[in-house]
């Protein structure tokens, strides 16, 4: 694929992914790629490459015959297992790097880009909607994809980046209290998996994971 087609087809996945995150292709409707295409003033063919990766990412679905529509919402009870894997998966990851920082098997390269990671951004300035907090979901799914990783267990590491967790979470919503509170909590992982303490690293990533459920709670609260 030449270098141009491939920023194309990156800059296209970038506006679908906006337009689903951002509901102006709202949960559940239909995607018409021909539709789409004359949206975006493109060809058919960088749409359907990129809702094949938007599918991936459990963004939109596929159904024989009847082509793509955009996912729905996570219910409350999908939200509540989405925790719960979370949980799960990435209090192991953390435990297990923290322990593989004891054994000397995580050196201080890796300390330094979980810590760099860690520090996330702020709104981007003159943007709105998922625009606006794209940077902060990016470098948020970095570092939890990146702690999984340093875990050196593989499986462990797909499975984490397989839930797509911050799409799903900031498509429902994003509560500003995340700016700065989330890079403090993160840092209290790193913190612990630095020190090379299992048990600490584990308890700072179910309290972030934690602290991040009750934030996004209002969300099913209201109407």
């Amino acid at each position: 694929m030449r270098a141009g087609r491939r920023i194309l087809t990156e800059d296209v996945y970038s506006a679908i992914q906006a337009l689903i995150m951002d509901h102006a292709v709202a949960p559940g409707e239909r995607i018409g790629i021909d539709a789409l295409a004359r949206r975006l003033a493109v060809s058919p063919t960088p749409v359907r490459e990129a809702l094949a990766r938007l599918e991936s990412d459990g963004l939109v679905r596929k159904r024989p015959l009847a082509g793509y529509t955009a996912t729905p919402l996570l219910t409350r009870a999908e939200f509540d297992e989405l925790v719960e894997m979370r949980l799960i998966l990435e209090t192991a990851a953390a435990r297990r790097a923290a322990t593989e920082v004891a054994a000397g098997t995580v050196g201080a390269d890796d300390l330094s880009r979980l810590r760099g990671e860690a520090d996330l951004p702020g709104a981007t300035p003159d943007a709105t909607g998922f625009a606006a907090i794209a940077a902060f979901t990016a470098q948020d799914a970095r570092f939890h994809h990146l702690l999984a990783e340093v875990a050196g267990n593989r499986m462990l590491h797909q499975a984490v980046v397989r839930l797509r967790a911050h799409l799903h979470l900031f498509r429902l919503h994003f509560p500003t209290s995340h700016y700065g509170v989330s890079t403090a909590e993160h840092h209290r992982v790193v913190d612990a998996v630095g020190a090379g303490d299992p048990d600490d690293a584990a308890d700072a990533m179910r309290a972030h994971l934690l602290a991040a459920r009750e934030r996004h709670l209002p969300f099913f609260e209201g109407p």
